[in-house]
């Protein structure tokens, strides 16, 4: 018997930034997928990887653009939080989409913003380090990509966007 995988295993949707003289890995984007989501092994498989980057050192900015789960009821945030032990953050109800920016060290800190279909993405922190952040520019980098892809792409982007 042969296990079928699906496509959007295979699909990289992380962005790894290194540390110029020591190539060593200082942050990563990770956008979270609706694979990330799909089932409790595939679920589980993204906190597991999410709570190893933060706890060995590593910054994380999270876009889950995914409305909630059974899995994730106050979001990927609220996931990945309560298992680094703090399990008070509850996702507004009509914000139901987590930006969340983790700074790993001894306590690690999260900036969250909860977001809803149609509001602007906003900038983002990404840490390089305790004390450091680059602003990610989310939306720029979003309209950015759609004007550089084929005009059907764009077309059938916006036939899965709610109006």
């Amino acid at each position: 018997v042969e296990l079928e995988r699906t496509s959007y295993e295979f699909r990289k949707n992380v962005v790894t930034i290194y540390h110029v003289g020591s190539k060593q890995v200082i942050a990563m984007i990770e956008v979270v997928s609706s694979g990330n989501k799909a089932s409790n092994r595939e679920f589980r498989r993204f906190l597991d990887k999410s709570l190893n980057v933060v706890e060995c050192g590593v910054h994380l900015l999270v876009i889950d653009l995914y409305p909630p789960t059974p899995r994730d009821p106050d979001g990927i945030h609220g996931a990945i939080w309560s298992e680094l032990g703090d399990d008070t953050y509850h996702a507004p109800a009509n914000k139901p989409l987590t930006l969340a920016s983790y700074c790993s060290g001894e306590m690690p800190r999260a900036f969250v913003e909860p977001i809803a279909v149609g509001d602007e993405l906003p900038l983002m922190p990404l840490f390089i380090n305790q004390d450091q952040y680059v602003n990610v520019p989310l939306a720029q980098t979003y309209d950015a990509a759609l004007e550089g892809s084929a005009d059907e792409l764009v077309v059938a982007l916006q036939q899965t966007l709610p109006q």
